[in-house]
């Protein structure tokens, strides 16, 4: 894996996906640092799943300025990294609260802006891998793993996220090559090393992976 020494890996996939297991995994494998997305230490969190057209702004705010820190530390230490969740992701989840009514447009406007401005002082990540999990699917992962302020979590909310990912994935593929993969299926990080291997240094538009798993 010698060409992936110095890889930037991003990992994007709705909640409950499995992004972090498989950053971690990949890091290991590929001797990468893992940056992780800020949840234990999101002091908006709990506010935000309790009341979430009151706290949306501030929130995405929060969480944009984090991971622009994680996005830019990991240009600048060199050597590679694995990102859990990109930054380019949280404009799906702005404009997913805009379309549900649950954040103004002037703040969404706002919040583009800034976006944009950051961006002009961003180098892209090499690829993306998009964990494609359905709806339905995720709900039960973030059931399953029981934290506190995800309890509010409704199909609703979701379902209209997986549209509004549809979308995003689509867009950014026109930019940065992605990854595609159905994640309801155990994979193992070898063989996710191997798939950007072979496919990170091609892929020009969006590239879906199909394979039967070689382990059950």
């Amino acid at each position: 894996m010698e060409r992936l020494a110095d890889i930037f890996i991003g990992i994007a996939g709705m909640i409950g996906a499995g992004k972090s297991t498989l950053a971690t995994r990949l890091g290991a494998t590929l001797n990468l640092p893992v940056y992780y997305e800020p949840v234990a230490d999101n002091s908006y969190l709990a506010d935000f799943y309790r009341d979430t057209a009151k706290y949306a702004f501030p929130t995405q705010i929060y969480l944009l300025n984090r991971r622009f820190q994680q996005h830019q530390e990991i240009i600048w230490r060199g050597g590679g990294g694995v990102q859990d969740r990109t930054i380019y992701e949280d404009a799906v989840f702005a404009k997913m609260l805009v379309d549900l009514g649950l954040m103004e447009e002037r703040d969404y406007q706002t919040y583009l802006g800034l976006f944009r401005h950051m961006s002009n002082f961003m180098c892209r990540p090499n690829v993306i891998v998009y964990l494609d999990v359905r709806p339905e699917r995720s709900l039960e992962r973030v059931r399953a793993r029981d934290r506190s302020v995800e309890s509010g979590i409704t199909l609703e909310y979701l379902t209209a996220l997986y549209t509004e990912y549809g979308r995003f994935i689509e867009d950014i593929s026109r930019t940065i090559p992605v990854i595609r993969v159905d994640y309801d299926q155990f994979r193992s990080p070898e063989e996710m090393a191997t798939v950007i291997e072979r496919e990170y240094l091609d892929a020009r538009f969006l590239r879906q992976v199909v394979w039967r798993p070689t382990q059950p």
